[in-house]
């Protein structure tokens, strides 16, 4: 497994595992604490795993916490996402910054999102399994959502959405969560 840096995230990671294929299938390691510990993470510090099924189109996100944030790994374990990472950290170099992959459940990688990033994803498979790992214990009166479609963003989601949650489709600008943010 090999990890490297994210440039339009700062503290970001895209952990790529080594699957070892045959007639049967295949397998890989997609998680490696000495990995993990070796970009600086504390391989520890992850105290809940979840998982989420989604049909081709749904769309997830914007989401974040607010507080002391939460940082997550998150990996599509079957099918196939178009996942989204937004710096939202006022402090860090790539403030502002998005980033935006193809995870897979061919190929296993895994992305480490630092706390203050927001995060979403649409589902490009008619179904798709998105594995998040967390560093603190989730707690609901902390979500914060952002529009999806935000101008600001100009996020290229690949598809029409099919499905989304209420709180999704309702989620104020990101200009109204920042200036929430600052008061």
């Amino acid at each position: 497994m090999k990890a490297t840096e994210v440039p339009e995230i700062a503290g970001a990671y895209l952990f790529e595992p080594t699957p070892y294929a045959d007639e049967r299938g295949f397998f890989c390691r997609t998680f490696d604490a000495d990995v993990v510990r070796s970009v600086g993470l504390d391989p520890h510090a992850f105290v809940q795993d979840s998982v989420s099924r989604s049909v081709r189109g749904v769309l997830r996100g914007l989401h974040l916490r607010s507080g002391a944030g939460e940082a997550k790994l998150v990996r599509c374990s079957y099918g196939k996402i178009f996942d989204v990472v937004v710096d939202l950290r006022p402090d860090s170099p790539t403030y502002l910054g998005r980033a935006f992959f193809e995870l897979s459940g061919e190929t296993q990688r895994t992305v480490y999102l630092p706390a203050g990033c927001a995060h979403g994803f649409q589902a490009l498979t008619e179904i798709a399994d998105t594995s998040y790992r967390i560093d603190r214990e989730h707690d609901p009166s902390e979500d914060v959502t952002i529009a999806f479609d935000d101008p600001e963003l100009a996020i290229p989601w690949p598809l029409p959405v099919t499905s989304m949650s209420a709180r999704d489709r309702e989620a104020p600008s990101l200009a109204e969560v920042l200036k929430h943010n600052e008061s």
